[in-house]
């Protein structure tokens, strides 16, 4: 088999899951008014496999299987390898307009990170799972998404501390069978879960040997029984408030997904009491998924450029010096990430024999690009002006006793339509909005989490730097 077909992906998905939306349980995601854009969305990853132009990236001859599989699922061992799988991320999140189909890409993380765990404890049943599991999405080309934040409780204790509530605050195992194990508890925030094959289930923390029956890792179909999720609401089509427009919209939903006594076989159980491994799995995990966010970013950064020029030009003021200083730190923005993202890449380390991008490279780029976040969205809102939040609507540029005012007072340069004016304030105010000012700060991990790993890998660095000045100090 190898390689899935958007339509084969889409029909793969009426199999029974258990999804609500908005107090609703509902019945087919393919078929849903809302959910059935997040499908499209996702779909855009087999969409792309099928276009000769992006093929060779997308794809990979796999010599084992004498048969062409998604890149996602081909184990990293090069640098090279790595800028690919970069590259194809942001070639799918600009076919998005700024939205990354998710298709494989996470689960793709989970996956390596479960295999540098595996092969670093030397468990050779856990190996041959994972590997197994490997060869399985490779010949499927399924969907699988990652589910790795609990709802955590009180925060300031640990998953078995008695002070919590009730246990089930973190996801564990509550029972141990001959032929599997009995899970129960919840993940939440898990983006594109209602619409994926499968989910890889994985630990948020590191674990002590009291918390050994949260050191849990497996993956599950997404119509396992027991399992249910919650959708959070979202836009799904453009306002009529809006000028219309005819390209897709392109947007994600989260999951609240509940594990009601769920059970999963050994053979797709990845790590079970072992917590001394937990850290390693959610540190491995952080680091792939850290690099796929710096992705997605580059074409989201784009777009911040896009809209900065062409609104300065629409409004006149284009080369004004103070502008320019503006335009220059959003290139400047941009340039950044993309050149720590490549860095990252090229420079990597190897894990378990696995690659892995470097993990200082790649924590410091995704910490600038969400540490800059909201200069960058201040710098666009500056450059637009109070029209983007008081400018008549589309309704109103239809009314014939309006039209004609509306063309005449909030015409902008020569040469640029009020229309056009009009239209890029809607669109500064789509890709501006609060959720994604909220996944810029806590999507891949908060930015504490990116400085203690960064300090935490430099170690080595300032051990070279502080010897140095000694040296050139004469101290002994």
């Amino acid at each position: 088999m190898g390689l899935k077909t958007a339509a084969q992906y889409k029909a793969s998905l009426n199999d029974g899951r258990v999804l609500y939306y908005k107090g609703e349980r509902v019945d087919n995601v393919t078929t849903h008014p809302d959910l059935s854009v997040c499908v499209d969305t996702m779909a855009l990853d087999y969409e792309l496999a099928e276009m000769p132009e992006y093929h060779d990236l997308a794809t990979v001859f796999d010599e084992g299987l004498g048969e062409e599989i998604n890149r996602y699922y081909h184990m990293p061992l090069t640098g090279d390898d790595l800028l690919q799988q970069f590259k194809l991320i942001v070639a799918s999140t600009r076919m998005g307009d700024g939205f990354i189909p998710l298709a494989h890409d996470i689960g793709a993380d989970a996956l390596n990170a479960i295999a540098i765990t595996a092969n670093i404890m030397g468990d050779a049943d856990y190996i041959r799972r994972i590997e197994a599991f490997r060869t399985y999405l490779k010949q499927s080309d399924i969907a699988v998404v990652t589910a790795m934040s609990d709802v955590k409780g009180d925060r300031t204790l640990r998953p078995s501390d008695p002070g919590q509530s009730h246990p089930d605050y973190y996801l564990r195992v509550v029972e141990r069978r001959d032929d599997g194990i009995v899970v129960r508890g919840s993940k939440i925030h898990i983006t594109g879960a209602p619409y994926s094959n499968e989910i890889f289930v994985i630990p948020s923390r590191a674990m002590t040997a009291e918390d050994a029956d949260y050191a849990v890792a497996f993956a599950i179909p997404c119509n396992t029984p027991g399992v249910k999720m919650i959708c959070r609401p979202f836009q799904s089509h453009i306002s009529d408030l809006e000028f219309p427009n005819s390209r897709p919209v392109r947007v994600h939903t989260d999951a609240f997904i509940i594990f009601d006594d769920v059970f999963v076989p050994w053979e797709r159980v990845f790590l079970c009491g072992e917590w001394q491994h937990a850290a390693t799995l959610v540190y491995n995990f952080a680091l792939m998924h850290r690099r796929t966010g710096c992705a997605y970013r580059i074409p989201m950064s784009e777009q911040f450029l896009g809209v900065a020029q062409a609104i300065a030009d629409f409004n006149g003021i284009a080369k004004a010096p103070h502008v320019r200083e503006k335009l220059t730190d959003l290139v400047i923005y941009l340039e950044t990430l993309r050149g720590l993202s490549y860095a990252a890449c090229l420079d990597f380390v190897t894990y378990g024999g696995i690659a892995v991008p470097n993990p200082v490279s790649t924590n410091i780029a995704k910490y600038y690009f969400a540490d800059e976040y909201h200069k960058v969205i201040k710098i666009v809102q500056d450059l637009a002006g109070g029209l983007l939040v008081t400018a008549p609507t589309h309704k109103d540029f239809l009314l014939p006793e309006l039209r004609a005012d509306i063309e005449h007072y909030l015409g902008g340069k020569a040469g640029f339509s009020t229309e056009a004016r009009l239209r890029m304030f809607d669109l500064i105010r789509r890709i501006s909005g609060a959720d994604r000012e909220t996944i810029a700060l806590h999507g891949e991990g908060s930015l504490q989490a990116q400085r203690m790993t960064i300090l935490m890998e430099a170690g080595k660095v300032i051990r070279e730097c502080r010897r140095m000045v000694e040296e050139q100090a004469e101290i002994v």
